[in-house]
């Protein structure tokens, strides 16, 4: 199966199976002298930043609106390596994005930290899955979507609408799983209540919202896979 899906377009997923499978993966596994010394380098860069265990795929396929795959469990200093060397063929990476929709049809994102791996960067609050976003083998992509909205801005996505269908972008060497979700609060209400959050966090992962009203809009760091969805919720929706 290895990687098998359309790139660079928006597809509609109405079910996910993708699994966490209990065996080191091969990049990591063979590549062991190269994670420790960019790790090193990148530690030097940033201090703060921790070799957790995220996972990265070695398959992903798009079939009949579903995705499968398998990914394993790494540490986050292969991830870094990884995504300095991506694409590379035996690894790719897959994440969620709670895409926030305030009542006002802007859309709420956040710039991260400066202390963070993607120091100024703007996307929708969001964090690569790790395995306690797994239940038995099976990702969780809600689980995974509340935590990091929750951990990241403080905000309760179980307070706003959620539609059940997801969407998929897949570019060459990752892929993003999209959920919508409205809230019933405006996009500066929205970002008041993650300011007021950010302010009393000891530690926040971000330096604050970033309100996008329109294509008219687009803030410097933006992602550029976000362009692509910024694109599709002001066209389509």
């Amino acid at each position: 199966m290895a990687f098998d899906i359309p790139r660079n377009v928006i597809l509609p997923v109405d079910e996910v199976d993708v699994r966490l499978v209990d065996e080191p993966h091969p990049f990591e596994r063979d590549n062991a002298e190269a994670i420790a010394a960019n790790w090193q380098a990148e530690k030097e860069a940033r201090p703060a930043l921790f070799d957790g265990i995220v996972v990265l795929l070695s398959e992903l396929a798009y079939r009949d609106n579903r995705l499968v795959g398998r990914c394993h469990a790494v540490r986050f200093s292969t991830f870094m390596l990884w995504r300095k060397l991506k694409p590379v063929s035996s690894a790719e990476h897959a994440f969620a994005h709670a895409m926030l929709i305030s009542s006002d049809n802007a859309l709420v994102a956040i710039r991260m930290g400066s202390h963070t791996a993607n120091a100024g960067k703007v996307y929708f609050a969001a964090g690569s899955f790790e395995p306690e976003d797994f239940r038995d083998g099976l990702v969780d992509l809600d689980y995974n979507m509340l935590r990091e909205v929750r951990e990241e801005t403080g905000l309760d996505l179980g307070q706003a609408e959620r539609e059940q269908r997801c969407h998929a972008l897949s570019v060459e060497s990752g892929t993003v799983i999209v959920r919508c979700f409205r809230a019933a609060e405006t996009a500066d209400e929205l970002a008041e209540r993650i300011r007021a959050f950010v302010a009393t966090d000891p530690d926040p992962e971000i330096e604050g919202p970033v309100i996008i009203r329109g294509m008219h809009d687009l803030p410097e760091g933006l992602m550029p896979h976000m362009h692509s969805l910024v694109e599709w919720h002001f066209s389509q929706r």
